[in-house]
C-alpha cells in the first residue's frame, strides 16, 4: 500500500493513542479523517493537523450507532475520494470485580451492574466491528486497497477487575485471523487486517496513577517504563508498508511479564 497520499479513518482519534496515530499518519502524508465522540477534541486535533500542513477533516460521532458509522465513513469518502484504512481506538473502560462481598458477613453486597459490563462491550467490541465491516464495505465497493487495524490489549489474556474490558479485547484479538480467512473465502485479496494489541501505555490514565501502583506495574515490564503512543503509531504505520503482516494480532508491551519473569 502506498502510504502517501492514502486515506484513513481513526476511531478515538483525539485522545491517547488514537491521537497519535492521526498525527503520525498526517506526518507520512496520509489524508486523516479523525472520528470522536468528543466534538470539541475532534476540532482541535482536525485543526492542528492542517496547522502543520497536513490534511484532516474532524468528525464527531458514537461508534455504537450504525448510522453514525455510516455517516463518518461516507462523510471520509466523500471528502478524499477513497477509504483505504480503518484504526479502531474508540475505548472505554469501566472497571470493577463480578461480585464484591460484605466484610463482616462474607454475603455478596454488590455485583457488577449490567449497564457497566454492557457499555464497555457495546463501545469496544461492537463499535469495533461495526468500524471494521462498514470500512471493508467501502473498500471492496470502491476498489481500494485497504488495511483494518482494530485495537486490541494485553489485558486480553484476562485481567482481574476487567471482566468486561478483557472479554472485548479477547474477542477483539481473534478478528485479524477470521476476517482475513473470510476475506479468503470470498475472494477479496487487497484488503488485509492487523490487530494492535498495547501493553501499559503512557497516557493520562496511567501517569497520573497513584506513583507507586505505576512503579509496581512497570517492575513487571522489561523495559522499565511505560510504551509510548507514539510507538504505537510507528507500528501502525510499518504495518500499512509491510504486506506480509496480516492476520495477525502484534503485541506491543517492552516485554510484559507476570511475576517471576514468565513472558504474559
Amino acid at each position: 500500500m502506498q502510504i502517501k497520499d492514502s486515506v484513513a479513518i481513526v476511531t478515538g482519534g483525539a485522545s491517547g493513542i488514537g491521537q497519535a496515530v492521526t498525527r503520525r499518519l498526517a506526518r507520512e502524508g496520509v489524508k486523516v479523517a479523525v472520528v470522536d465522540v468528543n466534538d470539541a477534541q475532534v476540532a482541535q486535533v482536525a485543526n492542528e493537523i492542517r496547522a502543520a500542513g497536513g490534511e484532516a477533516i474532524g468528525i464527531q460521532a458514537d461508534v455504537t450507532r450504525e448510522e453514525d458509522t455510516a455517516r463518518f465513513i461516507q462523510l471520509t469518502v466523500e471528502t478524499f475520494g477513497q477509504l483505504n484504512m480503518a484504526v479502531t481506538c474508540a475505548g472505554i473502560i469501566r472497571d470493577g470485580t463480578m461480585l464484591s462481598l460484605d466484610k463482616q458477613t462474607g454475603k455478596v453486597s454488590r455485583k457488577l451492574d449490567l449497564e457497566k459490563f454492557r457499555s464497555v462491550i457495546d463501545v469496544n467490541l461492537n463499535g469495533t466491528f461495526l468500524t471494521l465491516r462498514d470500512a471493508a464495505e467501502a473498500m471492496v465497493n470502491g476498489g481500494w486497497p485497504g488495511l483494518l487495524v482494530p485495537i486490541s490489549s494485553v489485558n486480553k489474556v484476562g485481567q482481574i477487575g476487567q471482566l468486561n474490558y478483557s472479554s472485548a479485547k479477547a474477542a477483539i484479538e481473534r478478528m485479524p485471523k477470521i476476517i482475513v480467512g473470510e476475506f479468503l473465502l470470498r475472494g477479496i485479496q487487497n484488503i488485509r487486517c492487523v490487530g494492535i494489541a498495547p501493553g501499559y501505555t503512557e497516557t493520562a490514565l496511567l501517569t497520573q496513577m497513584n506513583q507507586d501502583a505505576l512503579k509496581a506495574i512497570l517492575a513487571d515490564v522489561h523495559l522499565g517504563r511505560l510504551i509510548k503512543p507514539d510507538e504505537i503509531a510507528d507500528m501502525i504505520t510499518y504495518c500499512m508498508s509491510n504486506e506480509a503482516l496480516n492476520a495477525t494480532t502484534i503485541e506491543i508491551t517492552g516485554g510484559l511479564c507476570y511475576p517471576h519473569g514468565i513472558a504474559k
